[in-house]
């Protein structure tokens, strides 16, 4: 398994993992059309013959704070560490462009993912009220304050436990 930057004939793939993860709430082809057009970092996870087997995406927001966009990971690929690598990865890249602060939102019943989070530092700062649509789920906002390149190396030997 490797990862690799996110390619627009990759999108194909993603909205079938997106399909099945996230039903009505799924990414349409146009939105990841638009994140990789605004020029943010996305990653796919693959095999050597380009199967695509998860995606994450960032976007940092100048001067210092950089957003995960998405986090996704095919189903039978699940708790095999793609989540944890694909995270790993993202915070590299925020430590590398100098952000100071990373936030991202999860779903308030997703607590595998929640876990995952926890064991990088991220921690609760709030709720977006029906933030999912169209089942009106809230999202819990998670915030991680960046220390340098220690963050990323320091999470990396935690135990796996991929959402």
């Amino acid at each position: 398994m490797r990862l690799a930057r996110f390619r627009w004939w990759q999108i194909t793939d993603a909205v079938r993992i997106e399909a099945d993860l996230f039903g009505a709430e799924q990414w349409s082809p146009a939105m990841f059309w638009n994140e990789l057009a605004s020029g943010h970092f996305y990653l796919v996870a693959q095999d050597p013959q380009g199967e695509v087997f998860g995606y994450a995406g960032l976007a940092v927001t100048p001067p210092d704070e950089a957003w995960v966009q998405n986090i996704a990971v095919r189903r039978d690929m699940q708790r095999a560490g793609l989540g944890r690598s694909l995270l790993t990865a993202l915070l590299a890249e925020a430590t590398r462009r100098g952000t100071r602060t990373t936030l991202l939102e999860v779903a308030v019943d997703n607590a595998p993912a929640q876990r995952l989070y926890a064991s990088y530092g991220f921690e609760p700062v709030g709720i977006r009220r029906g933030y999912y649509q169209p089942s009106n789920t809230d999202a819990l906002v998670m915030r991680l304050d960046m220390k340098g390149p220690e963050t990323v190396e320091r999470e990396t030997t935690g135990p796996a436990r991929h959402g």
